[in-house]
């Protein structure tokens, strides 16, 4: 067997970013494809991720090109003088139907779909909405493309939105789509990294996270060879 070069041993990694927080957020409305920007806070958010984000040194920077993303995006290469993609893939659900309101306004508009939302149901049909398989699709093809643009030791960042973010991660490592729920909704301005480790494929290194890990050793790991 040829050895790998330390080259080869550097992985390569994708940096999964949610967008800072918008009004919509704060007012607890669905937002889906409306194109609302960030507030006070999310700019802020922004602006704070944005030198831990650059300090990745990325080979590339995809946003979804809705507003809220675009502008948390924009932080980003504003200090690393990256060129900004923007892809329509990355977008949030589109909800249909529900944006711009509350849950409550929801279930009072909309009874039979909330309870089948509630319930779990990925195959319930709001008007006008995307369902999970849909979202699972063009997540998955995304991913896969900028999993495939980056080369051993380089990094790629992709700012997207909450709940589309949690479909993609479980999409890209081929788990059902139930396995979303153990994920934790992802925090406005925060991210998780994806590494792809030359003896273990890809992993979640980090997830929810707003600071910089410290380097993990994985020598002393137990798994078989």
């Amino acid at each position: 067997m040829i050895p790998l070069s330390g080259a080869a041993k550097k992985p390569r990694r994708l940096v999964l970013v949610r967008h800072g927080r918008t009004e919509w957020n704060k007012l607890g409305k669905a937002q889906g494809h409306a194109d609302v920007s960030l507030d006070e806070v999310g700019v802020l958010q922004a602006r704070r991720a944005a030198p831990l984000l650059a300090s990745y040194e990325p080979a590339l920077v995809w946003s979804s090109d809705l507003a809220r993303a675009r502008e948390t995006a924009q932080e980003i290469v504003a200090l690393t003088g990256q060129e900004l993609v923007l892809d329509k893939r990355l977008r949030e659900y589109h909800v249909g139907a529900r944006q711009g309101m509350t849950n409550h306004e929801f279930q009072t508009s909309f009874p039979e779909q909330y309870a089948a939302y509630a319930a779990g149901d990925d195959d319930a049909r709001i008007p006008g909405a995307e369902v999970t398989a849909e979202v699972r699709e063009r997540m998955l093809e995304v991913l896969g493309a900028a999993a495939d643009a980056v080369r051993p030791g380089e990094t790629g960042i992709l700012v997207g939105h909450g709940a589309s973010l949690r479909t993609g991660i479980v999409a890209f490592f081929g788990v059902p789509v139930e396995i979303r729920e153990m994920l934790a909704g992802m925090t406005n301005g925060a991210w998780t990294v994806l590494e792809q480790h030359y003896r273990y494929g890809w992993q979640i290194v980090d997830y929810n996270a707003q600071n910089l890990p410290d380097p993990v050793s994985l020598d002393d790991d137990p798994l078989p060879r």
